[in-house]
């Protein structure tokens, strides 16, 4: 199970829990949820208000009460805003968690990562909902007699809208799957895009922190301050009355006055610190408030250097796309610095004790208290002397990271033994990544290409990657990644970095394009077993790459293919097997990060591209051979046409079947489409195509061609469709109409096989089994230009490059041929 990603630090927080005696009638309205027996008792919860009015201390409450007083079986999940991937392991984390509490779970899960190990390091949230919890937890012999309860605190701060769009899905739409005993507990802002999702379905329950009684909240939060400051001299009810009045309702309000008037570092009396909390005007209480704290520590009239040393350092802290402890964060300020000495981080860091946390413990990361901190350094209007600019810190970062890896990969960072051992085999490997790959090391390895990539071009970190591709710090680089588990990200960063460098830079974007097919060839090798890195991968580099000439040489040792080794790098990158019978049809999603293969073995696969392992379960349904695929634009659906008359349409996450077949073709379904808008679908089938609308399911039948039709393509603007049949001819179809457009195309004396619009719309290509392409104008129906000639037998497939200059074909003559359009 510790193959699955989990969110360390995402936890229960003790600390935040609400104080005894106060939010009690909440805290009782949501035990009776979690308790009640009835099966239509809602598995969801949203608590939603406003930022500081204690939402998240509910939150953990339940959770403790739960987890920690009744033993239940449970996990706790907290968002944090820098911890931009943490949503990836929000499933995993709850998984595992659910797991050393559930043994059927986790013999369930062992089984299922040990037979799909492309589970474990999936980033797919809807795929990890339902192979790690929805199924195995349903199929649970005799279930769980005791409720499940699972809090998700602070969804809002899980990054962008698109970063949660699915765990909202998932838990508005597939919740309601679970056993009636699961009980989910989610709180958050009220954001329009939680809103839209959760206010629109009756499957959740929702609760505001808004409809809370005002007289309840100021009850609460004066009960919290006097027991907070409930040992200083001088307080009673009348000072405790006071700042829970100037509250308005805002525990985090609160617990900062109680914070500034207990441990501020100044030189004002408790009684001062009071009055002047007291006396602070301004509707904005929460930002008059760190206004005055900041005061507090560095003055009312700090100086330069002052502000200097906090901005330097808080710029830093906000902006690491990760949360780091203090140690990390002092080596990444330091590079990041670049020689100017801006004080000692810890020295800045351990005066904010009160507004973030991690700062007692060098081993905890450290982050803003409270997402509101965050949005007021970060706000000029709000912050005005202690804004923190983040607008060029990435040059900063990339920079540190570039150091960092520099100065700290190394051969074997782990001293593993021998590459005849799985890492899997190895009984300490986590200790020994934990102690070897500090947090500012792997954070460095796995951000800096984000950094980079928010950046135009600068010659300066052109050198400093050089420094990294083309010196044996690459491989030291790839050896760190893949014993974290981390080599499917590695083409796409290499990729990032070879598009990002410019001319004269050519030897480093050679060595990052030979990076993306090392990559490929050996990623899941080494991430088996880290030691193949040197001991086969080396071998393997073809003497003309770039890598080869520069890595080689500083491996003397290791084994030499003498006999029949490769020059270049071989066209194959990936092969991918699974399928039982012959594969009729391949498509990349338009993304380019999975493929969707169709199979004889009824089966449809979907593949990531970078890896070539299998994404999820085969989609099955179908009751004869698959035929033909077709991703929509945006990539998440599948259209299939089969031999058995039908179109499937799939979720291309979940891998289920959306809605039913869509039926009505009397033969064979050779050929599908989406249209550009993703609305509408084309199929081709014996002698008919049909358009279907996506949505309803709903098809139009046209009739016109006397033998079967082999291939269907939509027009760039959705308005044409083109289709080509074993009766010679090619017609085109308007698509409001359903009636076709002029004559049909002839010219072709065999089988028209393929049809495909030009990217402008102006042309049409045809590939037959006469051996020939021709070339059409599609407004006309002429032929542009002389058939093209070369192909020896059938021509079965073509395509048209972006640009529309070239066409490729394939052929039964066992070559493609690239031809001048």
């Amino acid at each position: 199970l510790t193959q699955l990603a989990y969110a360390d630090g995402a936890g229960i927080d003790m600390t935040k829990t609400c104080l005894q005696g106060t939010r009690t009638e909440i805290l009782a309205k949501f035990k009776v949820w979690v308790t009640n027996t009835d099966s239509n008792t809602p598995r969801v919860l949203w608590l939603s208000g406003p930022a500081g009015t204690g939402k998240s201390a509910i939150a953990h409450s339940i959770a403790r009460w739960w987890m920690e007083e009744n033993k239940g079986i449970g996990s706790c999940f907290c968002f944090n805003r820098q911890a931009t991937t943490r949503y990836e392991r929000l499933f995993t984390t709850i998984a595992r968690d659910l797991a050393a509490r559930i043994p059927d779970l986790k013999d369930s899960l062992i089984k299922l990562i040990t037979s799909e190990p492309a589970l474990s390091a999936t980033a797919d949230v809807t795929q990890q909902w339902r192979k790690l919890l929805q199924e195995p937890l349903t199929n649970l012999a005799g279930g769980i007699p005791e409720p499940v309860v699972i809090v998700i605190d602070a969804l809002d701060e899980s990054g962008e809208a698109v970063s949660r769009r699915h765990i909202l899905s998932i838990l508005a739409k597939d919740a309601t799957k679970l056993p009636s005993n699961f009980r989910i507990l989610v709180t958050s802002r009220p954001l329009p895009d939680i809103g839209k999702v959760f206010n629109s379905t009756s499957d959740v329950r929702l609760e505001s922190m808004d409809k809370l009684p005002p007289s309840s909240t100021k009850r609460d939060i004066q009960l919290y301050i006097s027991q907070r400051l409930e040992g200083v001299k001088g307080f009673g009810d009348r000072e405790f009355t006071r700042l829970a009045r100037k509250s308005d309702g805002l525990f985090e309000w609160a617990r900062l006055a109680c914070e500034h008037i207990e441990f501020a570092k100044d030189f004002l009396t408790e009684r001062q610190r009071f009055e002047q909390l007291t006396h602070v005007e301004g509707k904005e209480l929460l930002d008059n408030m760190y206004t005055m704290i900041l005061r507090s520590i560095m003055g009312d009239h700090p100086d330069n250097s002052t502000i200097n040393r906090f901005c330097s350092v808080l710029r830093i802290v906000l902006s690491t796309l990760k949360p780091l402890p203090i140690d990390s964060l002092t080596i990444l300020h330091s590079a990041a610095s670049q020689g100017h000495n801006h004080g000692d981080i810890a020295t800045v860091l351990g005066r904010l004790g009160s507004l973030l946390s991690g700062i007692s413990n060098q081993s905890m990361p450290v982050r803003p208290l409270h997402s509101t901190f965050h949005e007021f350094l970060t706000n000029r209007d709000r912050s005005g002397l202690f804004f923190v600019d983040v607008q060029d810190v990435n040059v900063d970062l990339a920079h540190a990271c570039l150091q960092v890896m520099q100065q700290h990969l190394c051969f074997n960072i782990c001293k593993l033994e021998s590459s005849y051992v799985r890492n899997s085999e190895i009984a300490d490997l986590a200790e020994r990544i934990k102690n070897c790959i500090k947090p500012y090391l792997a954070y460095s390895c796995q951000f800096w290409v984000d950094h980079i990539r928010a950046l135009g071009f600068q010659a300066g970190l052109a050198g400093e990657i050089k420094g990294i591709l083309l010196n044996e710090k690459m491989l030291f680089w790839l050896e760190v990644l893949a014993l974290l588990k981390l080599m499917n990200m590695v083409p796409s960063m290499l990729s990032i970095v070879a598009s990002w460098l410019q001319d004269g830079h050519g030897d480093v974007s050679a060595a990052a394009r030979d990076g993306v097919k090392f990559a490929r060839m050996i990623g899941g090798v080494i991430t088996e077993s880290t030691p193949h890195l040197y001991v086969s991968g080396l071998a393997f580099l073809p003497e003309s790459s770039i890598l080869s000439r520069h890595l080689k040489a500083k491996f003397p040792r290791i084994a030499r293919i003498v006999f029949d080794g490769a020059i270049g790098w071989p066209p194959l990158q990936l092969s991918m097997r699974g399928h039982t019978g012959s594969v009729n049809s391949v498509v990349f999603s338009p993304d380019g990060k999975k493929i969707a293969s169709g199979s004889s073995d009824k089966s449809i696969y979907i593949w990531d591209a970078e890896t070539g392992l299998q994404v999820g379960n085969p989609l099955k349904g179908c009751t004869d051979w698959v035929t033909s695929v077709a991703f929509s634009p945006d990539g998440k659906r599948i259209a299939s046409g089969s031999v058995d008359h039908t179109i499937y349409i799939w979720d291309a996450e979940t891998g289920e079947q959306v809605g039913n077949p869509l039926t009505g073709h009397s033969g064979v379904v050779k050929s599908v489409a989406f249209s550009p808008d993703g609305k509408r679908i084309v199929s081709g089938s014996t002698e008919t195509i049909c358009i279907w609308d996506a949505e309803t399911g709903k098809g139009n039948l046209l009739n016109g061609h006397m033998g079967g039709v082999m291939s269907v393509a939509f027009s760039p603007d959705g308005k044409r469709i083109a289709s080509s049949s074993s009766d010679d001819t090619i017609y085109i179809w308007n698509t409001e109409t359903g009636k076709h457009v002029g004559k049909p195309l002839k010219g072709h004396t065999g089988s028209v096989n393929s049809v495909v619009f030009s990217p402008d719309g102006e042309r049409i290509a045809s590939g037959s089994s006469d051996k020939t392409i021709y070339i059409w104008n599609a407004k006309t129906g002429k032929q542009v230009g002389k058939p093209l000639k070369g192909h020896t037998n059938w021509v079965r497939s073509i395509a048209f490059s972006p640009d529309g200059k070239r066409i490729a074909s394939g052929s039964s003559d066992e070559t493609v041929y690239i031809w001048d359009a």
